[in-house]
């Protein structure tokens, strides 16, 4: 589905290491970046193992000129990008509620996504303008507040990324380039944040309608469909694999 299509996925972690497998099973030339090398190693000897090839550098996603380097070194090598997806961690502290929380705290995240994502999406989308085509994802989505666990500045984080989304995919729609976020509830088997015991984040499965929460593999094909040709009519959307967790 991805074939001769270029991709730069942000971040090594549990999603972003299972989504850039999954674009270099389905045919794409993935560059995959994290702030440290260890993860990278570990994600490019599996995809070498399976019999893949992914491209791989260090590289801090808030860093502009560092963003904006590497974009333009993958769009000289490649010929083109073709997709971008943000998928780094943001440090975002839950289980503290607003009242009590530091600010520095409360904005961290609010920072890390919103300049992560303008970031990236802007070093990207200068070259996919160029070629009259590519696709942004975004992953996270907004949602009502949970009404027994505190969120802390994340879902103020993903309200400010689903404008920038909108207005993205405003100002890109007419070089081609399309602007989609996947919205989940949480994935559990990404785990809970740094800042609580996974014992304490409500169940996933409670939040359904349906009694199922999203896997990692769900998110992967869910990115591999939206990323390719197959989705070529849809843009300034949100993809919505929360089982109903997250209503529209």
């Amino acid at each position: 589905m991805l074939n001769n299509k270029v991709a730069i996925v942000y971040g090594a972690g549990r999603i972003g290491s299972a989504v850039a497998k999954a674009f270099v099973a389905a045919g794409a030339q993935v560059h995959l970046v994290n702030r440290t090398q260890a993860k990278l190693t570990a994600v490019a000897e599996e995809i070498q193992t399976a019999g893949g090839e992914v491209h791989t550098a260090v590289l801090d996603a808030l860093d502009p000129a560092a963003v904006r380097d590497h974009a333009d070194r993958v769009a000289a090598q490649a010929g083109r990008i073709d997709i971008c997806f943000n998928l780094i961690s943001h440090g975002d502290v839950q289980g503290t509620p607003l009242i009590d929380m530091d600010v520095e705290d409360f904005l961290r995240p609010i920072d890390s996504i919103s300049r992560s994502t303008f970031l990236t999406s802007q070093a990207t989308a200068r070259h996919m303008a160029a070629q009259g085509s590519g696709v942004i994802l975004i992953f996270g989505g907004g949602g009502e507040p949970l009404r027994d666990y505190s969120m802390g500045g994340t879902l103020v984080a993903f309200e400010a990324q689903e404008t920038m989304r909108r207005q993205l995919a405003c100002e890109l729609g007419p070089e081609g380039v399309r602007v989609i976020t996947i919205v989940t509830s949480g994935i559990p088997e990404a785990g809970a944040p740094d800042s609580v015991e996974a014992a304490d984040v409500p169940g996933f499965v409670d939040l359904s309608m349906i009694g199922k929460a999203a896997t990692v593999d769900d998110v992967c094909k869910v990115a591999v469909f939206v990323a390719s040709d197959q989705a070529r009519m849809m843009t300034a959307a949100t993809v919505n694999i929360s089982g109903g967790a997250v209503i529209d």
